[in-house]
């Protein structure tokens, strides 16, 4: 099918809303063939364990990638375990790798932290209370970048922002309820909007405010990722934005199912896209995501997988599977976008969740803060304190906020000591019908008091208006 046919196809399709919902096609993959690939898959990702229980390998791409997979195939962390010992199992033992003080590194970037969020949440493991001095979202607040709202760690790279947004998004409470403020989410929505190029798609690097970047190609991947980020904010399926990129990735379908690549047709290329499409609620089988051949994108990475393996190949003339192939194939055919919320084990007595709930007095951790004054002047980031007990205070954490990452979060509060209600944060004081509330783990708001009792892992947020 040519190029030109598919993308009169993605209008025609469009035009009739087909991109949602649409049935599936009689040639489309199965359910009985994603089924197959979804168990051969999961065989072929637990082959990846180490003898220690461990999937981060160091350098290059790691495999820890494959809680994200595996999540949304259905099969808990806690239940992959190399041979019969328990205590290896990859939940626990990848838990112990973050809280490691060494971790991530000497010189770490902000997709190390996005990353994380994104892995320990589907394995089961509460982003922000990994251990007593690991609290992830805190650590990715602090690549706030202050002189450009909505942007995670240096806004040339692009990618950082899209999986910024993908993490806090995505990585909800253990109730299933939004972690951080909508402002927040919006912020990092309006910078990815901003860098939407005119084809509808996105690339790795900023195009925000760069006529000739905004005018150049998009990515496959890049697409797939950001339009994700959107649909975590709250973005719907039928906005602007979100069917642009549907029509983008429509028009570059190839005949076997495999979209046009930057680098040719791959199963990476390929398991973005459709994760994209997933976490969007846009049918990857649908009628603008099937060829004049008959050939859907799900086709396309069934026909990727090698059986009884399970392993997904990177092209299709590879003749060995990759690891991170078959991550993104996996999870993108068990129709999961960037994470996928935790599966029950089978395990007998374990959790679906892990979390540290309480400080431990003396060991410094950290607490993601939010500042909202009502103008839009949103300030976010990492409070790093040593706490006294297993609890602390509203007030504690604020006086740290002087020297929290980046600077300027917090720069005066009234009163400055007590327990009193607060009065007024950077020099905005409550005023007739307006005061300044806080929300836990964007919870309830109530009226922030200096001894409003914070707990391991809450990110607080402070809101001023009525």
């Amino acid at each position: 099918m040519t190029r030109r046919s598919t993308t009169a196809l993605a209008a025609v399709a469009l035009a009739a809303g087909a991109l949602l919902g649409t049935a599936v096609p009689a040639q489309a993959a199965t359910p009985a063939q994603i089924a197959t690939s979804k168990t051969n898959g999961v065989a072929y990702l637990k082959t990846l364990q180490a003898a220690d229980g461990s999937y981060v390998t160091s350098g290059g791409l790691s495999n820890e990638w494959a809680f994200s997979a595996l999540a949304a195939a259905g099969t808990a962390a806690v239940d992959v375990l190399p041979g019969a010992d328990p205590a290896k199992n990859a939940r626990t033992v990848y838990r112990g790798q973050l809280a490691a003080a060494t971790w991530p590194g000497a010189s770490p970037v902000v997709t190390d932290y996005e990353r994380a969020i994104l892995n320990s949440y589907a394995a089961g493991i509460d982003p922000a209370r990994v251990g007593a001095g690991r609290n992830l979202i805190a650590d990715l607040a602090a690549y706030w970048q202050s002189a450009e709202p909505g942007y995670w760690g240096p806004s040339g790279n692009f990618n950082g922002t899209v999986f910024g947004l993908l993490a806090l998004g995505n990585a909800r409470t253990q109730s299933g309820s939004q972690r951080v403020p909508q402002t927040l989410l919006d912020a990092s929505a309006a910078a990815v909007r901003a860098n939407q190029h005119t084809d509808g798609g996105w690339n790795y690097s900023k195009a925000a405010g760069d006529p000739t970047a905004l005018a150049q190609a998009s990515d496959i991947d890049m697409t797939g990722a950001a339009m994700a980020s959107l649909c975590a904010a709250g973005v719907p399926s039928t906005d602007s934005a979100i069917t642009s990129a549907a029509s983008f990735l429509a028009a570059n379908l190839n005949a076997n199912g495999s979209f046009a690549a930057m680098w040719g047709p791959n199963t990476d290329s390929n398991g973005w896209a459709v994760s994209g499409l997933n976490a969007c609620g846009i049918n990857p089988q649908g009628a603008a995501f099937t060829s004049g051949s008959g050939k859907t994108p799900v086709d396309y990475l069934i026909a990727q997988q090698f059986n009884p393996g399970g392993g997904f190949k990177y092209q299709s003339t590879d003749t060995t599977p990759s690891a991170y192939a078959s991550v993104d194939g996996l999870r993108a055919v068990a129709g999961g976008g960037f994470t996928a919320t935790p599966p029950t084990p089978v395990t007998s007595g374990a959790p679906t969740w892990v979390a540290t709930t309480a400080f431990t007095s003396g060991t410094a951790a950290r607490i993601a803060l939010t500042v909202d004054n009502g103008t839009g002047n949103l300030k976010v980031c990492a409070v790093t304190l040593t706490p006294t007990g297993s609890t602390t205070t509203l007030g504690a954490v604020l006086d740290a906020a002087a020297t929290a990452t980046p600077s300027g979060c917090v720069t005066g509060v009234t009163p400055s000591s007590g327990s009193g209600a607060i009065t007024a944060v950077n020099g905005t004081a409550n005023a007739g019908a307006n005061s300044w509330k806080v929300r836990l783990d964007n919870g309830t708001a109530a009226t922030a008091t200096r001894a409003t009792t914070v707990n391991a892992g809450d990110t607080v947020s402070l809101r001023y208006g009525s």
